[in-house]
């Protein structure tokens, strides 16, 4: 079965950065699409970008301009580099992958087939 950890959470103080990685075992990330999800307390999970398969991007309005999404499908990994970082960027961010196969440009809002187990971000001063 799939599996994804994130890393890179924890504190940090307004105006700072932050990189998240996610490691995808168990399948090579080739055809999938992955998406970068949080979730802030009291709050419903939104999505904060997806890459799919084929290197597209899409940002919330929230984040467009100061987060950067990547994937090194040679490596398993993707990234969500975040630069400029807001006390409302605080929360539970999570990776997750979904099948596309041959669509290539496959990026769900919602709905993905693994999750990994989300890495604390906080923004504080």
């Amino acid at each position: 079965q799939l599996q994804l950890v994130e890393s890179g959470g924890g504190l940090v103080q307004p105006g700072g950065s932050l990189r998240l990685s996610c490691v995808v075992s168990g399948y090579t990330l080739d055809n999938f699409a992955i998406g970068w999800f949080r979730q802030a307390p009291g709050k419903e999970r939104e999505r904060v970008s997806c890459t799919s398969s084929s290197g597209g991007t899409t940002y919330a309005d929230s984040v467009k301009g100061r987060f950067t999404v990547s994937r090194d499908n040679a490596k398993n990994t993707a990234y969500l580099q975040m630069l400029s970082l807001k006390p409302e960027d605080t929360g539970v961010y999570y990776c997750a992958a979904d099948f596309g196969g041959e669509l290539t440009s496959w990026c769900p809002r919602s709905e993905y087939d693994y999750w990994g187990q989300g890495t604390q971000v906080t923004v504080s001063s």
